[in-house]
């Protein structure tokens, strides 16, 4: 099952990056961020699964398209989609992998032993944010939705106006 949802994940993200359409190259990541979700799903990770599920699947992902819709940003680009610098941008991301692909291998060596995780389910997470963390969580709501109206305003504003 792991192999199956990592090819997914992987099929989706090297799709996104590859599509010229950028209402295709949209669902692709939520491809993507699907396969994210169930791998969390799959680790007993199930906050992070659902939040991967409710915030990047039913909010970011459904934004991005309706941004893209609404901005006439879907069309097809009619010069080249790489850039003339994609050579640096290369080597750069190869540097970048590098440098964390040995991080990560040197820093076994440096952990101590390994301790019980908290068994903290996602009730008590729950709890908490409708309890302790209730006003932080309606402030983020707000300024969540704030955003999607300014995002809609800027958008009807170069809708109207005339080319």
């Amino acid at each position: 099952m792991f192999w199956i949802l990592a090819v997914i994940t992987v099929l989706g993200g090297l799709t996104a990056v590859t599509l010229k359409n950028t209402v295709h190259c949209a669902l692709a990541v939520t491809v993507a961020f699907a396969g994210l979700a169930l791998l969390f799903l799959q680790l007993d990770a199930q906050f992070a699964g659902f939040a991967q599920i409710l915030v990047y699947i039913g909010a970011v992902a459904i934004l991005v398209v309706f941004a893209i819709l609404l901005t006439r940003g879907s069309d097809t680009p009619t010069t080249g989609v790489f850039s003339r610098t994609w050579f640096v941008g290369l080597l750069i991301a190869a540097a970048v992998f590098a440098v964390l692909g040995w991080a990560v291998l040197h820093s076994a060596e440096a952990l101590p032993n390994e301790t019980a995780a908290p068994a903290i389910t996602v009730q008590q997470i729950g709890n908490a944010l409708m309890s302790r963390y209730v006003l932080p969580l309606e402030i983020v709501a707000l300024l969540l939705t704030a955003a999607m109206l300014g995002a809609v305003i800027v958008a009807m504003h170069e809708k109207g106006e005339p080319k």
